[in-house]
């Protein structure tokens, strides 16, 4: 019984006391209510056993015996309270374990049944412990979950008070690191990360994707200690099969910037023997777009943020606007990140887009509202200035009105656009192809007569020339179209 105590818990020892007693054994409440139950075999069920059990308890609880019987025509119930009070088991009080077997009682069954009180009644608070610890780390994950959503929507001071009543304090500035585990190991590589950097990162287990981790890192110093390994890199080297990729330091308020580096960062690593690369693709898009960049895209999402629900339960524009950046960023599986159903999702996109006046069917009009929520969200002062000749009010009216296109010729962003595009320049054929068939591979492979297998190949290994993610979300595909809509604009020009 200490064996089975030790390898299958309560249900090893029922079924194996139910063998003995050639009949029923279970855990049963001071009111008869069946907890826990193991039958001999599957057809071995005794006539009335519930009445049976439940007169027993009764009488048991009643009389505040430590031990009971109860003899029908047929069978005897035998009775015998656990000690002490069971967590777990609400009001019912301690459970009772009741067996049922044939008469007449098998010799020494009533001493078994004695001996095996103390190691069941340990082996039931053992397992309820264990479903309560289970329970508090749900909770912790969810929490740790809803705070990482919270920075990823912009929502700082509800984040950090939030994030108050657990540990570690979220940090700021930061880095943001996404490490890929293998197969169920990321529990265990959880524990090295929080070991390599002391405790000091925000660790929470990716929503969207089992096996990433998502760390929210202390930005290291301008001048780190003589020998100091960066936790990223220590986590890295420890763990064989995991990949990580980090994000270059960024305000807190600007989490989200920062995951989509290390998303970025994850697809080159991959590629590299050491597992590990930082972003080193700079600067943000939204970082150059000047002011007249700003009101381009107060003016396209003005619908949305003034939005008003007809109903109650109708989604706010605050919802909205973070169901179009989870979608933006996560695609279909914007599901599991927002918690709601894909019909849910599939209906505030067809409100997204009405209100917008998009198709969000294109990558054109997907690639202009990504890029007008990551303006919203980065601070003006932030951006690249207007040059001295176009600075007048005039003028950058008449810019704004001009559309996303107005914004892509400007001499910063156009800057920017050969920036991304300078690993490929001149053998961009395949990405040129990919982004004109709506980043869908199928299409692209037929455009270019080749099969899908091999246009995947051709991306993966453009991913690691780009050091961008393209084929999962969140992708750089929103920006490869801006950077080739900006280069063909100035050849144009």
């Amino acid at each position: 019984m200490h064996r089975l105590t030790r390898t299958g818990g309560t249900a090893e020892l029922l079924r194996w006391l139910a063998g003995r007693a050639e009949g029923w054994a279970g855990l049963v409440g001071p009111d008869g209510t069946v907890l826990h139950a193991a039958a001999r075999t599957a057809g071995a069920m005794v006539p009335d056993v519930a009445g049976l059990v439940a007169e027993g308890a009764s009488a048991l609880t009643e009389r505040g015996v430590q031990a009971y019987s109860v003899d029908t025509g047929a069978y005897t119930a035998l009775l015998f309270p656990l000690g002490g009070s069971s967590p777990g088991v609400g009001d019912l009080g301690a459970p009772v374990l009741a067996v049922v077997t044939p008469r007449p009682v098998a010799a020494g069954l009533a001493t078994l049944l004695a001996d095996v009180v103390l190691p069941l009644s340990l082996c039931l608070q053992a397992e309820t412990l264990e479903r309560k610890r289970r329970r508090v780390d749900l909770a912790e994950s969810r929490g740790r979950e809803a705070v990482l959503h919270l920075l990823m929507t912009g929502q700082l001071s509800i984040a950090q008070q939030v994030a108050g009543a657990l540990r570690p304090r979220l940090p700021d500035p930061v880095r943001v690191c996404v490490v890929e585990c293998s197969g169920g190991g990321r529990d265990e590589v959880a524990r090295v990360c929080a070991d390599a950097d002391g405790g000091r990162s925000w660790i929470v287990r990716c929503p969207v994707y089992a096996r990433h981790l998502i760390l929210v890192m202390p930005a290291e110093a301008e001048t780190p200690e003589p020998g100091a390994v960066p936790p990223d890199e220590t986590v890295a080297a420890r763990v064989g099969d995991c990949v990580v990729g980090v994000s270059e330091p960024v305000p807190l308020a600007d989490t989200a910037t920062g995951y989509r580096q290390a998303f970025h960062a994850l697809a080159a690593a991959r590629e590299l023997a050491t597992r590990h690369a930082r972003f080193g693709v700079s600067p943000d898009s939204a970082l150059v777009v000047g002011p007249a960049g700003h009101r381009w895209a107060d003016e396209l999402l003005n619908p949305l943020l003034t939005h008003v629900p007809r109903r109650a339960q109708d989604p706010g524009s605050q919802e909205l606007l973070a169901t179009a950046a989870s979608w933006l960023a996560f695609s279909s599986h914007a599901t599991e990140h927002l918690k709601v159903h894909r019909n849910t999702l599939a209906a505030r996109l067809r409100l997204i887009g009405e209100l917008l006046g998009l198709d969000l069917h294109r990558l054109a009009d997907q690639a202009a509202l990504d890029l007008a929520l990551r303006v919203r969200s980065t601070p003006a002062p932030a951006c690249t200035p207007e040059p001295a000749h176009s600075g007048s009010s005039a003028s950058g009216t008449s810019e704004a009105a001009g559309g996303l296109d107005a914004i892509l010729v400007r001499p910063a962003v156009r800057d920017w656009a050969d920036q991304q595009l300078a690993p490929v320049l001149g053998a961009e054929e395949t990405l040129r192809t990919w982004v004109r068939c709506e980043g869908r591979i199928g299409p692209a492979a037929a455009e270019l007569g080749i099969s899908v297998p091999g246009a995947r190949k051709r991306l993966t290994r453009l991913e690691t020339v780009l050091q961008r993610s393209l084929l999962r979300p969140p992708s750089a595909r929103y920006d490869l179209w801006l950077a080739l809509r900006s280069r063909d604009l100035a050849a144009a020009a």
